[in-house]
């Protein structure tokens, strides 16, 4: 009789759908529903959205063409790029990268183009495309999405997850996968499950300056600078690239590289410290006294506000020349050898004390999250709760702007989505 019921149970979890469960309508949570719905038949999907419109960073991401990944197809590169979480994804962006992605969009109908930084969009520069792609391969892999669905509860005993909802109803699954990005909710959730959570703090974000004369600068930009951020008893963080002068301050590429690296130490400083500028980071401090000694030789005569021998938008350099109290009306004959050697300082160590913080558009990274200890990154599953997953930002991991934070979030949610399905119910 004994064996006869086992049978029947065993028969039982044969013939009904293994229940998974997605909480979080971001990148990461429909990659991750997705991927499991296709690559496993017998697996039932369901994915709870907060917000009656899912994908919302999607939407918005690259000013809203979606900036979808990188054209770095090196994982050993890759992960380069990851302030934090690069070792852990050493190994996961050997399984799926960014040409894998590139692949994924293209099989679905969504080509991809290269721009000349490295950034991958859609060819149409719509983050519609890309919305309208996931929801689509959601409904046909069978995916059951429910939006306007808040989560206020979540439990799990033996090998289930029951899950409570704003509404009051209850549901059961196999299977959970948490990617609700940096939501509070969702680091509650994770942490009432037994998961340490790293305090979460903005990573990418602008350089806030009370200089009046800098921030009348606003929309003045260069090709490339080389940025040092310098905070007390710490080693000078450096980046090199494109930045931008703002009505309150610096952003850009370069500004947002450094903050997302120097994340945790600005946050420890309030975000108060130094930031230093080389604003022709190809050319040697003697080079450009060269440039200048012959401008002095030859242009002697004229405004050294006027006339300006170094490659430099032409208000900036007036600026910097008025910071070293080179009067407008100064003629290059009149250059003292003290103002020539204060100019070079101005244009290789210009210093700028920053006094905060902005934002970076409608984009919002955090680093922080459930501690990369707690997860095994061969199937994002926790190590601290049987059958629970983890993707996208609800981790400890974070890039730099350029489509690294999308990749982060297509290769966890791929792999958590592979490994969900794997029914060892009996």
């Amino acid at each position: 009789m004994a064996d006869v019921q086992l049978l029947l149970y065993l028969f039982s979890l044969a013939s009904s759908p293994l229940q998974v469960l997605v909480i979080g309508g971001g990148a990461a949570g429909f990659f991750g529903a997705i991927a499991c719905a296709e690559a496993h038949a017998h697996a039932h999907v369901t994915l709870l959205e907060t917000n009656r419109t899912p994908l919302t960073k999607v939407r918005i991401s690259g000013g809203g063409r979606c900036n979808v990944t990188h054209a770095c197809f090196d994982p050993a590169l890759l992960v380069q790029h990851y302030p934090r979480g690069g070792r852990a994804l050493r190994g996961a962006f050997s399984r799926f990268q960014p040409r894998d992605t590139v692949s994924w969009f293209a099989q679905r109908g969504v080509r991809l183009k290269t721009e000349a930084d490295g950034r991958m969009f859609p060819v149409t520069d719509d983050s519609a495309t890309i919305v309208d792609c996931l929801m689509q391969a959601a409904r046909h892999a069978g995916v059951n999405v429910r939006t306007g669905t808040a989560v206020v509860g979540l439990t799990h005993s033996a090998s289930t997850f029951q899950v409570e909802l704003k509404s009051g109803e209850v549901i059961t699954g196999d299977r959970l996968l948490l990617a609700t990005g940096s939501s509070p909710q969702g680091y509650a959730l994770a942490k009432s499950l037994g998961h340490t959570v790293e305090p979460p703090v903005p990573s990418l974000f602008t350089f806030t300056v009370s200089d009046p004369e800098l921030r009348s600068l606003a929309g003045v930009a260069t090709e490339s600078a080389q940025v040092q951020l310098i905070l007390p008893e710490q080693k000078p963080l450096e980046q090199t690239a494109p930045l931008l002068i703002t009505h309150w301050g610096f952003s850009g590429p370069s500004i947002l590289k450094l903050s997302a690296w120097g994340a945790r130490l600005l946050h420890d400083n309030h975000y108060r410290g130094i930031l230093r500028v080389h604003w022709l980071p190809g050319q040697s401090p003697d080079h450009i006294r060269q440039q200048l000694m012959a401008a002095k030789q030859q242009q002697g005569k004229r405004a050294i506000a006027a006339t300006c021998p170094l490659l430099l938008p032409r208000r900036l350099w007036q600026y910097l020349i008025a910071r070293i109290n080179i009067g407008s009306d100064q003629r290059w004959a009149d250059l003292s050898k003290q103002q020539l050697h204060n100019l070079i300082q101005e244009v290789t160590q210009s210093q700028h004390l920053i006094e905060g913080k902005g934002v970076f558009k409608d984009e919002f990274v955090t680093c922080g999250g459930v501690s990369l200890k707690d997860v095994d990154f061969k199937t994002m599953q926790s190590l601290r709760c049987s059958g629970l997953y983890f993707a996208g930002e609800i981790l400890d991991v974070d890039g730099v702007t350029g489509g690294f934070n999308f990749q982060s979030a297509w290769t966890t949610g791929w792999l958590a989505g592979q490994a969900m399905g794997l029914d060892s119910r009996s």
